[in-house]
C-alpha cells in the first residue's frame, strides 16, 4: 500500500468507544455526552463529583478505585494518578497488546476530562492556599497519556466540542483518525495554557515578573514589509478583542503593512468621544484627523489635513458608514482623476447601499470592526530579538492643564480642542508636532510633523503643512492670504509631545504666525520658554503628561 492509501485509511480509521473514563470540573453538558455512550453500551469509569451528577442521571458506572485498585485518598490529591489507569491509556494496543492482557490491563478508549478551575479562583482573589489547591495533577496526567495516545484513544477537554463528537460517535459508532488526532492537539494546547498560567502566577507570589503569552489561528498574508518577505498574522488565545477579528467585506487580501496602518487608524479614533471621528493614516501616523457632529464633514476636514498623503491611505470611521460618506471618494467616477485612491476602509458597520457602493471597486478592503472596543486596553507589547518590552497604554483621560504664561488660556472653553490635540499626538510617530483648529463646530488636525530626531524640524514641517493647506481652502483675493493666515494660525493650538529643550521652537512657531502652544513642561529651560512666550505674545499651556509613541 503506498503512503497516499495509507494516509486515507488512517484518517477515516474508527476507533468504537467500549470504555471512558470521565472526570471533569465543568459539568456543563456532561450527562448528554454520557447518555449518548451510554446508547452505545459504553462502561463508564468516573470520579468523585462527576460519578454523582451521572448516577443522579440514572447512569450506572464504575468508580475509579476499582481500575486503579487505591482508594481515592488525601481529600481527592490522589484519584485517578496510578499504574493501572496511566497504563490503560497508554499502552500500545498492537505492541503492547499481550503485556497487557498479562498485567490485567483493560483498555480505556475515552478520557473526559477538563481541569481544576485555577484560572478562576485566582480572577475571584482566591488566597494563596486555594489557588494551590485548584492545581490539578491528576487531570493534566490523564489528557497528555490519551493524546500521546490519540493512535488509539480520544481525549476530549472542552466541553464545546461535546456536539460534534456525539454526533460522530452516534453516527459512526466511535471517532475517527483524524478526529482524534484533532482533539490531540487541543489537548496539549489546554495542558500548555494551564500550566503556563499556574507558573506565571507562582512566579508573582514570589515577586519574580514573567510574561507567556500564546498566539493561535496563524494566517498567511500577502506579504511583509517588503515583498520578498513572507508574513502571518497570529490572535492572542483568550484576548476578549482583537484586530485579528476584522471582518473582512471586500476588498484583496491584507498585508502586514496593512495590518500595522489599520491598528493605527483604529487607536487614533477609539476614545474619541465625538459623535463622528475620522482618522487617515499613512505610514501608522495620522496624516488626517478630524471630530464632529455629522460623518461626512468629519471626513471631508481629515481628508484636507494633507490631500496629498491621503493618496493609498488607510481610513477609519467610528461610526456606521453611510453611503453620502462612502460617495465621497468617487470610486467609479467617469472622470478617473477626481477617483480617491485608498486602501482600506474600516467603520464598525457600512448602510447596505454604501457597502455596495464601496464593493464596486473590487480592490479596495472593505473592513468591519468597531475601533472603541479598543478602549479599554491595558497593556502594549513590543517583541525585539529574544526580549519583550512591556507598558501600561497611553491611556490618559484627562489632563491636568494650567496656563503658565501672561497671556492666559481660557481652559473651560479650550479644554475640548486641546483634548482633541493630545488625542492626536499620542498617535503620531515622535518627535512629533501637531497643529489643530476648531473649524466651525468640528476639530481638525491642520498639519503634523512626524518622526524627526530633531523638534525644530517636527515644528518646521508642522507649519509649513498647515500653511499649504491654509492655501489650499483660501478662496480670496491674494492680497488677503497672509492676513487669512495669521487668522488661522493664531486660533490653532500647536500641540508637542515632548517638553521644547530649547525657546527656538517656540521663536519658530511665530514666524508662522502661532500663538497658542500646548507641551508637557518638565525642561530645565521651561523659564526661558515661558520668557519668549510672554516676547512674542504666546500663551502657553503645560499638561504635565508626555505622549512620545516611538
Amino acid at each position: 500500500m503506498d503512503l497516499k492509501a495509507m494516509e486515507t485509511v488512517q484518517n477515516t480509521e474508527v476507533i468504537q468507544i467500549k470504555r471512558a473514563l470521565l472526570s471533569v470540573s465543568n459539568k456543563s453538558s456532561l450527562v448528554e455526552l454520557a447518555q449518548v455512550l451510554a446508547a452505545k453500551n459504553c462502561e463508564m469509569i468516573s470520579t468523585g463529583g462527576t460519578r454523582r451528577v451521572l448516577e443522579e442521571a440514572g447512569m450506572s458506572t464504575v468508580e475509579i478505585s476499582e481500575v486503579s485498585g487505591n482508594p481515592e485518598a488525601f481529600g481527592g490529591r490522589m484519584k485517578t494518578i496510578s499504574f493501572n489507569v496511566e497504563s490503560a491509556l497508554l499502552f500500545d494496543r498492537e505492541k503492547d497488546a499481550s503485556e497487557a492482557t498479562a498485567l490485567n490491563i483493560e483498555a480505556i478508549d475515552l478520557v473526559v476530562c477538563n481541569l481544576y478551575p485555577f484560572k478562576k479562583v485566582w480572577e475571584k482573589g482566591g488566597s494563596f492556599e486555594e489557588q494551590i489547591e485548584n492545581i490539578d495533577i491528576g487531570g493534566p496526567t490523564m489528557i497528555r497519556a490519551a493524546a500521546k495516545n490519540f493512535k488509539y484513544v480520544a481525549v476530549l477537554c472542552d466541553p464545546n466540542d461535546y456536539d460534534w463528537v456525539q454526533k460522530e460517535i452516534e453516527e459512526m459508532g466511535g471517532l475517527t483518525y483524524a478526529s482524534r488526532k484533532k482533539l490531540m492537539v487541543k489537548a496539549f494546547e489546554l495542558t500548555a495554557d494551564y500550566d503556563a498560567f499556574v507558573s506565571t502566577v507562582m512566579s508573582a507570589a514570589i515577586g519574580q515578573k514573567t510574561v507567556r503569552m500564546t498566539f493561535e489561528e496563524g494566517i498567511p498574508l500577502r506579504y511583509g514589509e517588503n515583498s520578498h518577505q513572507a508574513a502571518h498574522f497570529y490572535r492572542e488565545k483568550g484576548a476578549d478583542i482583537s484586530i485579528y477579528d476584522i471582518e473582512i467585506l471586500n476588498g484583496k487580501a491584507l498585508s502586514y503593512n496593512n495590518i500595522l496602518d489599520i491598528n493605527a487608524a483604529i487607536e487614533a479614533i477609539n476614545d474619541a468621544p465625538a459623535k463622528h471621528a475620522c482618522s487617515i493614516i499613512k505610514h501608522s501616523n495620522p496624516c488626517g484627523f478630524s471630530e464632529g457632529a455629522e460623518q461626512l464633514a468629519t471626513l471631508e476636514l481629515a481628508w484636507q489635513g494633507d490631500p496629498i498623503s491621503a493618496f493609498g491611505s488607510i481610513i477609519a470611521f467610528n461610526q456606521t458608514l453611510s453611503l453620502e460618506t462612502a460617495e465621497f471618494f468617487k470610486i467609479k467616477d467617469e472622470d478617473r482623476s477626481k477617483r480617491k485612491f485608498i486602501e482600506v476602509i474600516i467603520a464598525p458597520d457600512f448602510d447596505k447601499d454604501a457597502l455596495t457602493y464601496l464593493q464596486q471597486n473590487k480592490n479596495l478592503r472593505v473592513l468591519r470592526f468597531d475601533p472603541r472596543k479598543l478602549n479599554e486596553t491595558k497593556k502594549d507589547y513590543r517583541y525585539l530579538n529574544g526580549s519583550l518590552l512591556e507598558q501600561d497604554a497611553d491611556q490618559i483621560p484627562s489632563h491636568e492643564l494650567s496656563s503658565v504664561t501672561d497671556l492666559s488660556t481660557d481652559l473651560d472653553r479650550e479644554k475640548a480642542l486641546i483634548e482633541f490635540g493630545l488625542r492626536a499626538i499620542k498617535n503620531i510617530k515622535s518627535n512629533a508636532i501637531a497643529i489643530v483648529r476648531r473649524k466651525g463646530s468640528y476639530f481638525q488636525l491642520l498639519g503634523m510633523g512626524a518622526g524627526q530626531p530633531n523638534r525644530l524640524i517636527a515644528t518646521q514641517l508642522a507649519n509649513e503643512k498647515s500653511k499649504a493647506n491654509l492655501r489650499n481652502e483660501f478662496s480670496g483675493e491674494e492680497k488677503d492670504f497672509e492676513v487669512y493666515l495669521k487668522e488661522e494660525m493664531g486660533n490653532a493650538y500647536l500641540i508637542s509631545d515632548a517638553f521644547f529643550p530649547f525657546a527656538d521652537n517656540v521663536e519658530l512657531a511665530a514666524t508662522f504666525g502661532v500663538r497658542k502652544i500646548v507641551q508637557p513642561g518638565g525642561s530645565i529651560r521651561d523659564k526661558d520658554l515661558i520668557a519668549a512666550c510672554n516676547r512674542l505674545g504666546i500663551s502657553m499651556v503645560f499638561t504635565g503628561t508626555r505622549h512620545f509613541k516611538h
